[in-house]
């Protein structure tokens, strides 16, 4: 052990990211300690939570010796130079394992990098492994038939939440300070709630789409960061955002800057708490009055507070699960469900969703068309009077794992998420406290292309009330 190593940082598994980055470019640190320490944690204690489907270990410390050796030689390096990142196992990865939870793939190695993933490693970033999924992202449990399902690490009985759990969970147990996840319906906000960390979903099509296994890629999908730290989501997402023209669905306007205006407050501003009267006896008391009594404190930041929001969302569901499923069906499950024996090794829920989608009609699908265009409609409506959106993430502590079947699907849980992929806006879940031992999650829903604002009000909320020190037993 040399030197540097005798002087670790205890806690250097919960540093943010900016602060690792500078203990590499100042030297108190080498990229390649830092990795090890971060493997070695993972290998000692993700054995009993499976965040990760594969460690790359080798790639990691060959990415980690280069940056090295760029700093060593005087060169510049990128904003997240020896950064430990992990990698959804739905995104592509040069030379590494990418199942995207599905024994159809569980060999699978890909050529090439997804987008995203391509622009982390430009930026120095160390893709450390990749984290656990349900298959091709199709269900809200991270459980599939490759590895062991991902539990949560506040507490092993209970779900890490999906379809990002993997990513989740591998920030919340300190296994490294970002990942890559992805989010159609609620998979980064979600998890990102039940395990106490950061999750930001961008609007639509601010993120290009490319390398990924099952995402939805017309109306609903986005690629973010979960992270501890703010100003680190904000540098990620930063990198990620920008255009691409080999995606013609994406923006092809710049992202914002996303750092600018990161510590401007939030005085003045027009905050409207939403809630669905409708679920109430479906959802957990202790917990919407936990994320209000949050939400109610911006107040005291200088936000004007309106408590009178209203959005109708009945039909929202049933046009989701159209929508959803038939693109996911189009890109990837009708080659699969069309050969009896790739067919026969899918997890339930993707036949199920499979089956599902390719009954749909064609009157189905616009009808669900139509219904999205009227929720826009009337969010836009409701964004009239206030500048972002205060809403629970999720209704509910994350479940006990034996208390859900494992095909079951639970409207009421993604109810508050859903509905912001709908309207194709911009929103992240930030940490907001404990309810019976368990972390739960604020919503912060801002205007599409608003990942500024939305990113200031989460910086306002963590300065105010820092989540960092939260963290699960180990």
């Amino acid at each position: 052990m040399n030197k540097r190593e005798t002087v670790f940082p205890i806690d250097l598994h919960w540093a943010p990211a900016w602060q690792v980055r500078d203990a590499i470019i100042e030297r108190r640190l080498s990229a390649t300690e830092v990795t090890r320490h971060f493997i070695a944690r993972i290998a000692a204690l993700d054995p009993a939570i499976h965040s990760f489907i594969t460690v790359a270990e080798k790639q990691a410390l060959a990415q980690a010796e280069a940056i090295d050796q760029q700093i060593q030689r005087g060169e510049r390096v990128g904003p997240l130079a020896g950064v430990p990142i992990s990698i959804k196992d739905q995104f592509w990865t040069r030379g590494i394992r990418t199942t995207g939870g599905s024994r159809v793939y569980a060999d699978h190695v890909p050529e090439q990098d997804s987008i995203h993933v391509a622009r982390l490693r430009a930026a120095g970033g160390i893709i450390i492994g990749k984290t656990n999924t349900p298959e091709f992202g199709t269900f809200w449990r991270t459980v599939n038939r490759v590895a062991k399902e991902c539990v949560n690490p506040w507490d092993v009985k209970r779900t890490s939440g999906g379809s990002s759990g993997g990513a989740a969970a591998s920030v919340a147990a300190g296994f490294g300070p970002l990942a890559l996840g992805s989010d159609s319906g609620g998979s980064i906000r979600l998890p990102s709630a039940m395990c106490g960390v950061l999750g930001v979903l961008p609007s639509n099509g601010r993120v290009p789409s490319h390398g990924c296994f099952g995402s939805s890629t017309l109306f609903l999908s986005g690629v973010g960061p979960i992270a501890r730290d703010v100003r680190d989501a904000a540098t990620f997402l930063q990198l990620v955002a920008r255009p691409w023209s080999a995606d013609p669905l994406c923006r092809t306007d710049e992202a914002p800057d996303l750092l600018a205006s990161l510590d401007f407050g939030v005085a003045g501003l027009r905050v409207g708490w939403w809630e669905i009267n409708g679920i109430s006896g479906l959802v957990e008391a202790d917990v919407i009055a936990a994320t209000r009594k949050a939400a109610l404190g911006l107040e005291s930041l200088g936000a004007r507070f309106n408590d009178s929001v209203v959005l109708e969302t009945a039909g929202l569901d049933e046009a989701w699960k159209v929508l959803d499923f038939v693109d996911r069906y189009a890109a990837l499950g009708e080659k699969l469900y069309a050969d009896a024996a790739l067919r026969s090794k899918l997890s339930p829920y993707a036949r199920v969703r499979f089956a599902e989608a390719k009954k749909a009609t064609a009157a189905q699908y616009s009808r669900a068309v139509l219904r999205r265009a009227e929720f826009i409609r009337a969010v836009e409506k409701a964004f009239e009077n206030c500048d972002v959106l205060l809403a629970p993430t999720v209704g509910y502590v994350a479940p006990v794992i034996k208390s859900v079947g494992p095909t079951e699907r639970i409207p009421a849980l993604v109810a508050y998420t859903l509905a912001v992929n709908v309207a194709g806006y911009t929103a992240a879940s930030i940490p907001c406290g404990v309810v019976r031992g368990m972390p739960v999650g604020l919503q912060v829903i801002a205007r599409p292309n608003q990942e500024a604002l939305l990113l200031r009000v989460c910086r306002a909320f963590e300065l105010a009330w820092p989540w960092a020190q939260r963290k699960p037993r180990p």
